[in-house]
């Protein structure tokens, strides 16, 4: 099984991606998770993405469709995969259309996580104070003016991705401010189990 969950910062693309693997076997190919480990790990990548992040931008989509290829290729996503928070572009879009096309994979579903913008803000202050609250380190992009400017890239970049996997008849849109559980109903009738 081959997913895309789509939807702004915050909308809940991470919490159920992690719900999904433990159901269904599969791994979460978050690029935001996989470029956070290249910033750590302080590999070429890492280094070229860190400051881009860290000022709420987005990295350039050679390096994340060069992480996306080689990740799709290692052994533990021959099953399937989740894409959370890529594609980001339309561009990327087409890329993981093509690299998708070169190595016989198909996408089994598009959804997208549809959000009240608003808040979305109170959302990433509650997630920031959770973390403090947990002794947890709260993510650079969980400040809300960095998310603010994320949520404004979303808006200027990703929000066209939508449109691209509709007019493939390939999305699927559900209620993203509905309780998680409710939002995870919805998922599971939409992937059929």
């Amino acid at each position: 099984m081959r997913l895309i969950l789509l939807g702004p910062p915050g909308a809940g693309k991470g919490t159920q991606a992690t719900r999904l693997v433990q159901k269904y076997g599969i791994v979460q190919l978050s690029t935001g998770d996989m470029l956070r480990a290249a910033v750590a790990a302080g590999t070429p990548i890492g280094l070229k993405a860190k400051a881009v992040m860290e000022s709420g931008g987005l990295v350039s989509d050679e390096i994340v469709i060069g992480i996306i290829k080689d990740r799709v290729a290692e052994p533990d996503a021959a099953k399937g995969f989740i894409l959370d928070g890529f594609p980001r572009t339309v561009a990327q879009a087409e890329a993981l259309e093509k690299l998708l096309s070169d190595q016989n994979l198909k996408l089994d579903a598009v959804i997208e996580l549809q959000v009240d913008q608003e808040a979305l803000v109170g959302r990433i202050v509650n997630r920031a104070e959770e973390a403090k609250a947990a002794g947890q380190p709260v993510r650079k992009d969980d400040d809300p003016e960095v998310f603010k400017t994320r949520l404004a890239a979303y808006n200027r970049d990703t929000a066209a991705v939508t449109p691209f996997y509709a007019a493939r008849g390939q999305l699927s849109v559900i209620d993203g401010m509905k309780p998680i559980t409710e939002v995870a109903a919805s998922l599971d009738a939409i992937l059929g189990s």
